[in-house]
């Protein structure tokens, strides 16, 4: 059954429509509480007092935390596979595009910081005990993350496939490498707003600058080779 939340709103009945309105609601409220108090002060009751609502009526649309911070992180993914799909609907060369979709991660994590920061906070480790099952693949392949990830994977095969990178470069490794640096850069920014100007706030577009550099750079590593230093002196 899919989620109300994430049609169109033309789509929605009324009563979809004020459901929807509500879990916007209670997720704004998170990226509020969290932004003012931290993860330690992320929990249902706290963003019932937040939105005078009762915690019982929260729970009809979040059954815990780890699933409210879970909807966090696929509601970044939501915003980023829009701006991906933006940047690869044009007629650039590959080269410039899978530099402009790496960037655009950075981008949009920082667009909202705290919701990002939310996001990928840490929950209870028994309610997000790793748990590596089919159903659970098929879980992750069918939710944004899953689809921004498979993006990321098809535009580094087809780089392969065009010769930009080379033959034998493990395309599902270096998607994953990727996603671990462009998600280290946005906490970064997210703890360290001045970054990259460390002792200063940066001037008009550094950081809009610095991002691009990085993208390219990671870029840059999968056209030099596979990535792997083993037996290298």
């Amino acid at each position: 059954m899919s989620d109300p939340s994430h049609e169109s709103p033309e789509a929605l009945s009324p009563a979809e429509r004020r459901r929807a309105q509500t879990r916007e609601l209670i997720l704004n409220a998170a990226e509020k509480v969290f932004r003012e108090e931290g993860e330690a002060g992320l929990s249902i009751r706290r963003l019932a007092d937040e939105i005078n609502y009762s915690p019982a009526a929260i729970y009809k649309y979040f059954a815990s935390k780890a699933e409210l911070v879970e909807e966090l992180k696929q509601a970044f993914f939501e915003r980023f596979n829009a701006r991906l799909a933006a940047v690869m609907s044009g007629d650039r060369p590959f080269m410039e595009t899978a530099v402009g979709g790496v960037e655009a991660y950075v981008l949009t994590a920082i667009e909202r910081p705290h919701h990002y920061t939310a996001a990928f906070s840490g929950v209870e480790p028994e309610e997000m005990a790793p748990r590596a099952t089919p159903e659970r693949a098929q879980e992750f392949a069918d939710s944004p993350a899953g689809l921004a990830f498979l993006t990321l994977e098809g535009m580094i095969a087809e780089g392969v496939h065009l010769g930009h990178f080379p033959a034998g470069l493990d395309v599902g490794l270096a998607a994953k490498s990727v996603w671990a640096s462009c998600h280290g850069l946005a906490m970064l920014i997210a703890h360290l707003p001045c970054y990259p100007a460390m002792g200063g706030h940066p001037g008009p577009g550094e950081q809009e600058a610095f991002i691009r550099h990085h993208a390219e750079m990671l870029i840059a590593g999968l056209v030099a080779g596979t990535g792997s230093v083993r037996g290298q002196k």
